[in-house]
C-alpha cells in the first residue's frame, strides 16, 4: 500500500510501488486468495497490514508464516500453497515441509537440490532435464493474445538439509530461460498429472487480477486514517466487502438476480470482461450512491433460528435499500 503524499501516519515504512517501479512510504499487505485449478471463483481469505517500522515487526518472513499457518489451522490444512519467486526461501519451505503443507513454489534457480545424490544448483539440473511432453496455451496480455507453446518434464530432488521427497517441474516456453517449480505434489511420467500442477501455478496469474481488484476498487490506498492500528483494523472490512463481491454475490444461488442487477448497473461498454468483478464492485457503487438507503441494527426472529436456544439472540446487520424491490443484504 503505498502512501505517496502522506509524512505524519505511523510507522510508515518504505515499501516497493510496482505500478510506478518505485521505492515510497507505505505499508505492506500481505493476500491470501483461495481458487481452484479450473474453476472460476475467487476467495479471499486472509489479509494483512504490516510495517517494517512498527517495534513489534520482527521480519517479513515471520509476518507471511503467521498468516499462512492462520489460514492452513482454519482449513486443515488442506489445498496447495502456490508462491512466486518471493516464496523462494529457506525461512519459508522449511516451515512448510515441517508443518507438513502442500506447496509449489516458483525457483530462482541458484538453489541447491539433491538429484540423484548429487548436490547441484537447480539451474543446472533443469538444463539437463528432458521435457518430453508439449501444451499449447493462449494468454491475454495488454489486450492480445499471446500463443505460448510450453515444453515440459520433471525430476525427484530432495534439499539437502532435509529427507522428504520433492519434485522439480521444469517448464521451457514462457521465455528464454526455463521456468522451474518445486513441488510436494508427487509428479509421475504422466501428462496429466504434470499438466495440473502447470494448471496450478498459471492460475496464480488470475489471483494477482484478484489482488489488483481488492486494491484498486475499494480505494485502499486512499484509506484517511493516522493511527496504524486503526488503519490494520480497516483490513477485515476490505476483506469482507471483497468476499461479498466476489463470493457470496457472485455464487449465492439467492442473490443471483441481484448480481444480474449489478452487472447492468456497471454501464461497461463493451461488455463485462473475463475478471468481472471489477463490474460487480461498478456496480454496486452506481447502486449504493442512486439508493443509500440507511443501515437498522435490530434483533431477526425467524424460521432459520428455531435451532437456537431460547436464550440466544440473534441479530443482523439489515441493509434496506428503498426503491430496489424486496430485495434485502444480510450481513452476519
Amino acid at each position: 500500500m503505498r502512501k505517496k503524499y502522506a509524512k505524519k501516519m505511523q510507522e510508515l515504512a518504505k515499501v516497493h510501488d510496482g505500478s510506478e517501479d518505485e521505492i515510497g512510504n507505505g505499508y505492506w499487505i500481505c493476500n491470501v486468495v483461495a481458487t481452484e485449478r479450473r474453476g472460476e471463483g475467487m476467495i479471499p481469505l486472509a489479509v494483512k497490514l504490516y510495517s517494517t517500522e512498527a517495534p513489534e515487526h520482527v521480519s517479513e518472513n515471520d509476518e507471511i508464516l503467521e498468516v499462512i499457518e492462520m489460514v492452513s489451522a482454519s482449513t486443515n490444512r488442506k489445498g496447495i500453497w502456490v508462491m512466486d519467486r518471493g516464496g523462494d526461501r529457506k525461512n519459508f519451505i522449511h516451515p512448510l515441509l515441517k508443518n507438513e503443507c502442500r506447496f509449489l513454489v516458483r525457483l530462482v534457480g541458484n538453489r541447491h537440490l539433491i538429484y540423484k545424490n548429487r548436490k547441484e544448483l537447480a539451474w543446472d539440473i533443469a538444463q539437463k532435464c528432458p521435457c518430453l511432453y508439449r501444451e499449447t496455451i493462449v494468454r491475454v496480455e495488454d489486450g492480445k493474445e499471446k500463443v505460448y507453446q510450453l515444453d515440459f518434464g520433471y525430476r525427484k530432488v530432495y534439499l539437502p538439509e532435509r529427507e522428504e521427497s520433492l519434485w522439480l517441474l521444469v517448464v521451457h516456453g514462457f521465455g528464454k530461460e526455463p521456468m522451474m517449480l518445486l513441488t510436494t505434489e508427487p509428479l509421475r511420467k504422466n501428462r496429466k498429472v504434470l499438466w495440473r500442477i502447470i494448471e496450478s501455478y498459471i492460475r496464480r496469474w488470475t489471483i494477482e487480477e484478484t489482488i489488483r481488484f481488492i486494491k484498486q476498487s475499494y480505494e485502499v490506498e486512499d484509506v484517511r486514517v493516522l493511527g496504524y492500528r486503526s488503519l490494520q483494523n480497516l483490513m477485515p472490512l476490505v476483506l469482507a466487502a471483497s468476499y461479498f463481491a466476489s463470493v457470496i454475490l457472485d455464487t449465492e444461488s439467492k442473490l443471483k438476480v441481484a448480481a444480474g442487477y449489478v452487472l447492468r448497473a456497471a454501464k461497461r461498454l463493451f461488455g463485462v470482461p473475463d475478471f468481472h468483478y471489477y463490474a460487480i464492485a461498478d456496480g454496486l457503487t452506481s447502486i449504493f450512491m442512486r439508493y443509500p438507503g440507511r443501515v437498522v441494527f435490530t434483533p431477526l426472529y425467524e424460521s432459520s433460528t428455531k435451532n437456537l436456544g431460547s436464550d440466544d439472540n440473534v441479530y443482523r446487520w439489515h441493509l434496506s435499500l428503498k426503491n430496489w424491490g424486496n430485495s434485502t443484504i444480510f450481513l452476519s
